[in-house]
């Protein structure tokens, strides 16, 4: 038997075609934490990260690989050992956010929240409300799941302007933002966060916006100053639509529940059915790789 053990968070039949000469155990390590923790050296972790994932870390004397089915790695990579590679989920989530991130835009400019308040009033209230058609689009950030954003966006008829965090053919850098918030109607959103993105968007950032125009946020919650959203907001320049906070669950004493022209979804850019098959066929690859002694994709840090 080998002795390459894999830690899996489903059952390895879901792959499909797992290699062999590996050996598979399906652990939650959130739930319990068996003997072989010293034996791991392939390690998928949950899609639901805890603190109990980033704890169980250094009890893994044999670990390699550190396979996250997010596309962030904030919450784990300060603390994954020197020499342990960190692969993130890239290529996972750009279907099912880049989904989200459509719905939160047109619901937001159609109104659909405030149908929803009046249908439960039993009330009709028509009116004109803002098309997606013919607006500028800032989308800032622009990886994987940023381009899926794009892909969807263009059938709208609307211009949509990159940032990202160098410039390249097509893309501005991130120090183009001030000129370029002045002109947009719709901001999203994507970026990793980074001590370089954390309180990216801040009172400056949204005084720079345009009367009436909408932010998304689809990225993480420190990418936004909670206090000068909400100022922001109060002020009834702008509206937005969250899908993250800086505090998640996001406490009942938020003042983002209750601040005007704000649209929250509960961090579930990721969490559709268009999530697990992507999830399976990476992992799968990536042990193939890794069986075959093969670079792995995704390669945020570590020596592998």
């Amino acid at each position: 038997m080998s002795d390459r053990l894999v830690w899996l968070p489903f059952d390895p039949a879901e792959l499909g075609d797992p290699p062999e000469g590996l050996r598979y155990e399906v652990v939650d390590p959130t739930q319990d934490v068996p003997d072989s923790v010293e034996d791991v050296r392939f390690y998928v972790p949950p899609y639901q990260m805890g603190p109990a994932i980033g704890d169980v870390l250094p009890r893994m004397r044999s670990l390699e690989v550190v396979q996250l089915l997010s596309a962030g790695v904030d919450n784990v990579r300060s603390r994954v050992p020197e020499g342990v590679a960190l692969c993130n989920g890239r290529g996972i989530h750009d279907t099912s956010t880049a989904e989200l991130t459509l719905a939160l835009v047109l619901a937001s400019l159609r109104g659909i929240p405030d149908f929803v308040r009046a249908q439960d009033r039993h009330e009709w209230t028509p009116g004109w409300r803002p098309a997606l058609a013919d607006r500028r689009v800032l989308l800032v950030g622009h990886g994987a799941i940023g381009e899926a954003i794009e892909r969807r966006l263009l059938p709208f008829e609307v211009d949509v302007v990159r940032v990202a965090r160098t410039a390249r053919e097509g893309v501005h850098p991130i120090e183009d933002l001030p000129a370029l918030l002045p002109d947009a109607d719709v901001v999203i959103l994507v970026v990793p966060l980074t001590d370089a993105t954390r309180g990216l968007v801040d009172a400056d950032f949204l005084g720079r916006m345009k009367d009436g125009a909408l932010l998304v946020n689809v990225a993480r919650g420190g990418v936004v100053v909670t206090d000068d959203l909400v100022a922001a907001l109060h002020s009834g320049r702008i509206r937005a639509a969250v899908d993250v906070a800086e505090t998640e669950p996001l406490p009942a004493d938020s003042p983002l529940w209750d601040a005007p022209g704000l649209l929250v979804s509960p961090h579930v850019g990721g969490a559709s059915s268009a999530m697990w098959p992507r999830a399976h066929r990476l992992v799968r690859d990536q042990l193939h790789r890794y069986a075959a002694g093969e670079p792995l994709h995704n390669l945020m840090t570590g020596e592998y």
